[in-house]
């Protein structure tokens, strides 16, 4: 689909389809970006939404024809990875952000959207999690200080909240459970403290949770459903969000960046309840859910209001991207392997 036209209604079909979407930018993407000129950079751009954003500002900059420079960095892990980049117009460097003089020998750009951190094995290696997600920080921020810097941040800064709740505002008071959570505070307060203290503009994505068809929530229930395994409804309720709308909404917060941060919740504008999307699913699959546990009252929920006025409303409504969803787990759509834990109560990943 090209820049400006009506979103999709059918599913992707294949993992090419499936890019091609996720990286489609809108014209609100191309207005944004001609009011931020100059090359971008992405750090840490070899995760799971590393590569389609990367992709994104890629297509979106060819459609403005202005030639500015996408650059994607990573340690790049996978080299298949770090070709389609490539391939796709993007250019690539290879860099550990661990490393302070590497992070220094990065190129200028007055556009830089930080994607870097740890999550997963945080309970095994607390350490290492505090380094990715407040050290690292401190080092890109410092290179990057006369730069726009969107931020990826979480919405487990945020506690449970009450599910009769439209989630946490922006506002809420930042207190988690958890090593992972406390980290990600720092990281919020590390990109705080270079805004205020050199003028630094940014803009923090307090995101949850992005869905892909390859991973996220609703792949965590498909998956169980189709698999005849018990759904743990303990954590009844999340938000969610089409990845290529998240990709789109922190590309155009570069225009919003702003000092003392912006912080904005970016995920989809309802709650959903788990046992309900796994019969919705189960219905589509043909398969009975099965459930396990007892919803608890609270859980990890975030108002995506602001960024509804600010930027508008989604491309991809919840219901849509269910029904994806069940299309891709029914087909024998490739799975990345990589389960969100979003269950998870006491903040341990």
């Amino acid at each position: 689909m090209s820049a400006g036209a009506e979103p999709w209604r059918a599913p992707p079909d294949d993992e090419a389809e499936l890019e091609r979407r996720l990286s489609d930018p809108t014209p609100a993407l191309l207005d944004a970006l001609r009011r931020c000129p100059g090359d971008i950079v992405v750090l840490g751009a070899g995760g799971k939404m590393g590569p389609s954003l990367a992709r994104m500002a890629r297509r979106a900059v060819e459609a403005l024809g202005d030639g500015r420079r996408v650059i994607a960095v990573s340690r790049w892990s996978s080299a298949p990875a770090e070709r389609a980049l490539r391939d796709a117009g993007v250019e690539t460097i290879a860099a550990d952000l661990f490393d302070r003089e590497a992070v220094a020998r990065l190129p200028d750009a007055p556009n830089v959207v930080y994607m870097a951190g740890q999550k997963f094995g945080t309970s095994d290696a607390p350490w290492l999690t505090w380094a990715a997600n407040a050290v690292v920080p401190a080092w890109c921020a410092e290179r990057y200080a006369e730069s726009r810097i969107v931020a990826f941040s979480t919405g487990n800064v945020y506690p449970l909240v009450p599910v009769a709740s439209r989630g946490a505002t922006e506002d809420h008071p930042l207190a988690t459970s958890g090593e992972y959570g406390a980290s990600c505070v720092a990281r919020e307060r590390v990109f705080e403290w270079s805004s205020r203290t050199r003028g630094t503009p940014v803009a923090l994505v307090r995101l949850n949770y992005a869905v892909d068809l390859r991973y996220g929530v609703l792949v965590d229930v498909a998956r169980r459903v189709a698999a005849g395994e018990p759904v743990d409804v303990t954590m009844g309720f999340a938000n969610v969000i089409w990845q290529g709308d998240a990709n789109e909404r922190a590309l155009r917060l570069l225009e919003h960046c702003a000092s003392p941060p912006l912080a904005l919740n970016v995920t989809g504008a309802d709650t959903i309840r788990i046992r309900d999307v796994a019969a919705r699913i189960g219905a589509l699959l043909g398969r009975e859910p099965r459930f396990t546990g007892a919803e608890a009252p609270d859980a990890l929920l975030s108002d995506a209001s602001r960024s509804e006025r600010l930027l508008g409303s989604v491309r991809v409504v919840t219901d849509q991207l269910v029904e994806w969803v069940a299309h891709w787990i029914a087909r024998g759509g490739p799975l990345l392997g990589k389960p969100t834990h979003f269950e998870a109560r006491d903040g341990r990943y």
